[in-house]
């Protein structure tokens, strides 16, 4: 795909609307813009261009970022997603425990619409199929649909932009699916709120054994990464903190568990937080069984496979299913027209295009980004260097080279950085030895012994929303770009290749994590490999959630909740 050259392209088109179509990983729908302008007269046809139509599938963390930036007087912009808000996921966790309030954490996309200004199109619907050859999108809504067609409609789109992000991931397990409760989107954590409360209600029946109520009052969460700990962290509050006070005769009875695969939980974080978190889990009295992998579920018992304890079977009352994600039917489908049926996400190049069609892109969840390894290029790279063709670089000629290596092949500093090195020189002396580095001449092979570990570094970007807002926000700027002639975007001027884009390639940033663990403490891991722990980082927490909100009246809502909270606890009631 060429994304880039067809968004270049000024050639004459006819006068109608484009619609531009955009796919986000991070929420589950497809999006549309469009702005709305004055018809020409006629004898203006011919010297205003049309717009391009971009069309957006998603309202999740992508797919609004991208809406929020995107110069949307350039193009004829239209949303479409099942969900007419954007929600804040990573308090989820908070809302399961009544800690935050649902609406706290949500803004209506039509209140972001109209606070960005010009008038862009939304349709509450879901995308069924997407066809790149015909660049059209099948949508159904589920709003009124007694009318003819079922509520089925067609889009046509100039670019699109994917964002529908990613369903939970049962990975087939009998039982999953049925009896366990999933934490991804907002109603997700309203069933589980109401679930608890329920369970606590029914085990002060009197007509209950002891028995019985204990497994009514065993909670276990499946998964022990970021989401199922904060849950699991949440919900021990939750029952210390309030409903101890309210089921005194049952208290006792509660149980927490939480199961990971893995040896240990938080394996993403750094030893010293996994450590602390497992100390701080079982001073907490939360039951961490690591090394346990779930093949069953029934309604009131889990069965577990354990290398040294074999299969078990854990009785249970409440079940959170928080251990992956999964491509979504559309995307399924959409994945298999384009010959990468094998993959479990949609893979896109450095610029976030979709390789193997034209004009689209995807963000987010619901993608994967390739980055292009060095040990691919690298006759290239040395041809371009070797300005003198003398079949060896100077080091003139590789700091000549240098910032294009590292803008294109990002691995190259992190590798640089494991190594503790400044710059690729130092590399290339260590793997020639005891040489002084004005003196470094290299040749072809010794450049390839030099970088040959380099592409080590390259990996996966973890499916967060730091990530997938980054990549909305990307692709805005890319797209505000593409038509201002005055403007020429940065990128890489001599290290090309055929069909390059012109502008820099997508770079994640990681700006640190947090992991919740209860009682006003948290951990995070920020840059530069720095650790806090404890109640410091929580206010920390507190301070960056709040400030992360999109907008003042969610700031607003959330401070007000935490602030309740503190005063008069948390809701306990069933609604």
């Amino acid at each position: 795909m060429r994304l880039l050259a067809s968004l270049l392209d000024g050639a004459a088109r006819p006068s109608f609307s484009k619609l531009v179509l955009v796919f986000s990983a991070s929420g589950g729908g497809l999006v549309a813009y469009a702005d709305a302008r004055s018809d020409p007269a006629p004898d203006e046809l011919s010297q205003v261009p049309p717009k391009k139509k971009v069309l957006v599938l998603g309202t999740g963390w992508a797919g609004t970022t991208f809406l929020r930036n995107v110069d949307s007087s350039m193009y004829d912009v239209q949303v479409i997603s099942p969900r007419n808000y954007f929600a804040f996921t990573p308090l989820l966790p908070s809302v399961t425990c009544g800690t935050v309030e649902p609406r706290s954490i949500v803004e209506p996309i039509r209140r972001i619409i109209k606070n960005k200004g010009g008038e862009i199109k939304f349709w509450e619907a879901e995308c069924l199929k997407i066809d790149p050859e015909k660049k059209q999108v099948l949508c159904q809504t589920d709003i009124g649909t007694n009318f003819e067609g079922n509520g089925e409609f067609v889009v046509n789109y100039d670019y699109l932009v994917i964002a529908v992000g990613a369903k939970v991931n049962t990975f087939n397990i009998p039982g999953v699916e049925q009896h366990c409760y999933f934490l991804k989107e907002v109603e997700d954590a309203q069933k589980i709120r109401r679930s608890v409360i329920n369970c606590f209600e029914k085990a002060t029946l009197p007509y209950l054994d002891e028995e019985e109520r204990a497994r009514i009052l065993h909670f276990v969460v499946i998964g022990g990464g970021p989401s199922g700990v904060e849950f699991a962290a949440e919900l021990h509050d939750f029952v210390t903190e309030d409903l101890a006070k309210l089921y005194p005769t049952v208290q006792n009875l509660v149980n927490i568990t939480v199961l990971e695969t893995a040896e240990h939980i938080l394996t993403m974080f750094d030893k010293r937080i996994t450590e602390f978190a497992e100390k701080k889990f079982q001073r907490d009295g939360i039951d961490l069984k690591t090394g346990f992998k779930v093949v069953k579920v029934s309604d009131k018992a889990i069965t577990t496979e354990n290398v040294s304890r074999g299969e078990t079977s854990i009785p249970y009352g409440m079940a959170v299913w928080s251990a992956g994600i999964g491509p979504r039917p559309v995307i399924l489908d959409f994945m298999r027209k384009i010959g990468q049926g094998n993959r479990r996400a949609v893979a896109t190049d450095e610029w976030l295009r979709v390789r193997g069609c034209d004009g689209v892109y995807a963000v987010g969840d619901c993608a994967t980004m390739s980055q292009r390894k060095v040990m691919e290029d690298i006759l290239e790279i040395f041809r371009l260097a070797d300005k003198d063709n003398s079949g060896t670089l100077t080091v003139k000629e590789i700091k000549d080279a240098l910032e294009d290596i590292y803008i294109r092949y990002p691995q190259v500093e992190l590798y640089l950085k494991t190594k503790q090195m400044k710059d690729i020189l130092d590399l290339i002396k260590a793997s020639k030895g005891d040489v002084k580095k004005e003196d470094v001449e290299i040749t072809i092979e010794e450049f390839k012994n030099a970088l040959a570990d380099v592409d080590s570094q390259v990996k996966n970007l973890p499916a967060t929303a730091q990530v997938a807002a980054q990549q909305g926000n990307y692709l805005a700027r890319c797209f505000n770009k593409m038509n201002d002639s005055e403007e020429k975007p940065e990128g890489p001027r001599r290290i090309r290749e055929p069909g390059r884009h012109r502008f820099r390639p997508f770079r994640y940033r990681h700006l640190g994590q947090f992991a919740p663990l209860g009682g006003e403490q948290a951990a995070a891991q920020l840059p530069g490999d720095w650790i806090s722990i404890g109640r410091s980082t929580q206010w920390l927490w507190y301070s960056v959630y709040a400030t992360k909100q999109v907008s003042w009246r969610t700031r607003a809502l959330v401070v007000s909740d935490w602030t309740r909270r503190f005063i008069f606890g948390r809701d306990s009631s069933g609604i």
